[in-house]
């Protein structure tokens, strides 16, 4: 049945498969909106942070989903600034993606902060030294600017084309899209690199602190190369998994080999450089610190099993994968190397974030170890529910994959 809500010329499944298909999803947001709930009326004391872990797992779900949001940014510069005209096959995804992470991050820190009412007082009463103060700025102003690149996306709904404003306005919004992926960029390079350079800056805990260049240190480069070398593979495993679910083929070969080639390049540099980064932490701030590579991971459950896994089997293991082309050509072993390093983004954040924090500094101090609480994780998978609840009705109702009618032909 051809339905005028749906893309015209594809199939999609009845609407009570698409209903079973949601509840899950809508379980995790249900977990989530009672997690989310009892922390705004019964205040932070639901969770197991404290004056030690200030910054918990809502802070690792949120750095690892904008992380991994990067490929809207980085795929929108690479097609509009760049012309690389072959990811316009993948574009709308990777906008759709980028924005389910930025406005699911921004959802997280509204809990976060405790009281999210009072939360326009970062941007009225700014503390204009503060690194996070830049990065909330840039957050939201990015998360603005994927709202305006989706609201094009949704007007090419069929039932939404038929009204000729609404037609027009998407229309001339995609004419300037240019504008918006160059203002994208801009803001993103400086919110990924602050995040990175505000753990840098800890000059107490040698765990994080770095030297570098200038007034930035080299996380705040980091992050944004680790971010852009993973952004790109995430974009690639979710339209793999809509093909998974979908059982269609909705983008071209070569524009995934395009994205993949790309993220192989720049995951390969970022290994070098954190590879540096880590012998020159090594052999430099540690020793001027009084202490040693060993003295961090002595007790508690963060081994130097984490940083090996970080390194080799997340990065230079997908690297190789997806730098060798009968590697990526493969699809088992594309899909292995992408979820290698996005699982990578995420233990880096969270070695930055949780182990930073956890492991003593001073003689006198202890361990601490951090567990976080059920209403922290369920606020954390509410992020993955909506995610799939948002990117599943795109796809059932918007023509998100241009090529999907051409690739596959439907036969009567």
């Amino acid at each position: 049945m051809d339905s005028p809500l749906l893309p015209h010329g594809v199939k999609r499944c009845s609407t009570w498969a698409f209903f079973f298909w949601t509840l899950p999803w809508l379980a995790l947001l249900a977990w989530g909106g009672l997690s989310a709930f009892l922390c705004l009326w019964k205040g932070l004391n639901q969770t197991n942070m404290s004056n030690v872990f200030a910054f918990a797992l809502w802070i690792v779900f949120d750095l690892a989903v904008i992380a991994l949001g990067a490929g809207a940014f980085f795929t929108g510069f690479l097609t509009y600034i760049m012309g690389q005209k072959e990811l316009k096959n993948i574009i709308k995804p990777a906008v759709i993606i980028g924005f389910i992470c930025y406005s699911g991050a921004m959802a997280m820190l509204g809990i976060d902060i405790g009281q999210p009412i009072r939360g326009w007082f970062i941007f009225w009463h700014a503390n204009i030294h503060s690194m996070l103060v830049e990065v909330s700025f840039c957050i939201t102003c990015y998360l603005m600017v994927l709202a305006i690149e989706f609201i094009p996306i949704i007007l090419e709904n069929r039932k939404l084309e038929e009204i000729k404003e609404l037609r027009i306005f998407g229309h001339s919004l995609h004419e300037i899209m240019a504008v918006f992926a160059a203002t994208g960029t801009f803001l993103s390079f400086f919110h990924q690199g602050s995040l990175g350079g505000m753990f840098g800056v800890m000059y107490a805990r040698p765990f994080a602190a770095r030297e570098g260049f200038y007034i930035w240190p080299w996380t705040f480069f980091l992050f944004v190369l680790s971010a852009i070398a993973c952004g790109p593979c995430f974009t690639i495993l979710c339209t793999k998994l809509t093909e998974f679910f979908s059982r269609k083929k909705l983008v071209p070969d070569s524009a995934i080999q395009l994205l993949a080639k790309i993220s192989a390049w720049l995951l390969s540099l970022y290994m070098v450089l954190k590879i540096a980064d880590y012998l020159g932490w090594m052999y430099g701030i540690i020793p001027r610190s009084g202490l040693t590579f060993e003295s961090f991971f002595r007790e508690g459950p963060y081994g130097v099993y984490l940083v090996v896994c970080e390194i080799i089997v997340c990065g230079i293991l997908p690297a190789i994968i997806l730098m060798v082309p009968k590697g990526r050509q493969n699809q088992g072993w594309l899909i292995i190397a992408c979820l290698l390093n996005c699982t990578g983004i995420v233990l880096n954040r969270f070695l930055f974030i949780v182990v930073t924090l956890a492991i003593p500094v001073m003689p006198f101090d202890r361990f601490w170890g951090y567990l976080p609480t059920w209403q922290e994780w369920g606020i954390g998978f509410a992020v993955i529910g909506y995610g799939f609840l948002l990117f599943s009705a795109a796809y059932r109702y918007l023509p998100i994959f241009p090529k999907e009618r051409e690739l596959n032909p439907i036969t009567e």
